[in-house]
């Protein structure tokens, strides 16, 4: 196996301008969505992304694929700088990562058939047409678990899992390297919640895939990632194995967020002890020149709001000057 990370994310900023106030008296920021992350992912391994809602995970996802324009810093693909290319310079890298979106009905075209959503990229990229089209969206469709004799079916007449399938399908095309899943199970039921998380493993071990998998629910990380990166208000926090991380979590926010999953046991969820995070997620728009955590910290210090820690390159790091001081 290469030396090479597959995807290297080094320093990425994705920052948004905006403008509010009076037309007279006008005032101009930007919000942080993503504040200079770094992070690796090797040849089949599956690196899970972890965190509340707006904290940038997503935003990262779509400044891989080339959704959103990254503000700074650099995405390198196999070792290729991938960074601000255009649309035409981008399509050759399209075939290495591809993308499996949450809403799984959203990301269909309704106008189109199931066979024709599939068998879209083999057209784009020029891999195949006529009847060796037709014969390789069979072969995607039976590879997902969905039956050929759908193919000439619409979106609509698919349950969300179907659906989701069909993403996935879709996403295999043009034989990818890296999918990216934005939270693909969060809009599902919790029985189908496990049947995708199953293909997806099973796909992993046939196809030799690497993942980026975003989810809020740390219970189905842990179930398919290999390391785990825990994101708060677009920062990187801490960065482990996911035994390691679930074991012992270092990051305050880490601790809180575990503190939450819920325990199938009644007798070790009552002897467990809740963190409950008191304030308000900050605004992204508010520049912190140190710990991101600060203001819902426990056990924060006063340089935790004057200088920012970083991740180290231990293992399992995380970005606290307190239980990490070599960060500061």
């Amino acid at each position: 196996m290469s030396e090479t990370p597959l995807l290297d994310v080094q320093n990425l900023k994705v920052h948004f301008p905006f403008s509010r106030g009076s037309l007279f008296r006008p005032e101009r920021g930007v919000i942080r969505a993503v504040d200079d992350i770094s992070f690796q992912i090797k040849e089949g391994e599956t690196l899970g992304l972890v965190g509340e809602s707006g904290c940038g995970k997503s935003t990262t996802a779509r400044a891989i694929v080339g959704l959103v324009p990254p503000t700074s810093g650099t995405i390198r693909l196999n070792g290729s700088n991938i960074s601000g290319l255009n649309d035409r310079e981008m399509l050759p890298y399209r075939r290495q990562v591809q993308m499996v979106f949450q809403d799984p009905f959203a990301s269909l075209n309704p106008r189109m058939t199931v066979g024709g959503i599939i068998g879209e990229p083999l057209v784009v990229h020029n891999l195949a047409q006529g009847r060796d089209r037709k014969l390789e969206v069979i072969r995607l469709m039976e590879l997902v678990g969905l039956n050929p004799r759908f193919l000439n079916r619409y979106p609509h007449e698919f349950s969300g899992g179907q659906r989701q399938r069909i993403g996935i399908a879709r996403a295999l095309a043009v034989q990818p390297k890296l999918i990216l899943c934005d939270e693909p199970v969060s809009a599902l039921d919790v029985s189908i919640q496990a049947q995708i998380i199953n293909l997806l493993m099973e796909l992993q071990q046939r196809l030799g895939l690497s993942y980026l998998f975003i989810a809020h629910d740390l219970s189905v990380v842990r179930h398919i990632a290999t390391r785990v990166g825990v994101m708060y208000l677009g920062r990187m926090v801490e960065v482990a194995e996911a035994a390691d991380l679930y074991r012992a979590p270092i990051h305050p926010y880490t601790e809180a967020l575990l503190s939450a999953v819920p325990v199938p046991d009644p007798v070790v969820a009552a002897k467990r002890d809740r963190i409950v995070l008191e304030g308000e997620v900050p605004s992204p728009d508010r520049e912190y020149p140190g710990c991101v955590f600060v203001d819902r910290c426990w056990i924060a210090e006063p340089q935790c709001r004057e200088i920012r820690p970083v991740l180290g390159d231990h293992p399992h790091s995380a970005a606290c000057h307190v239980r990490c001081p070599e960060t500061s």
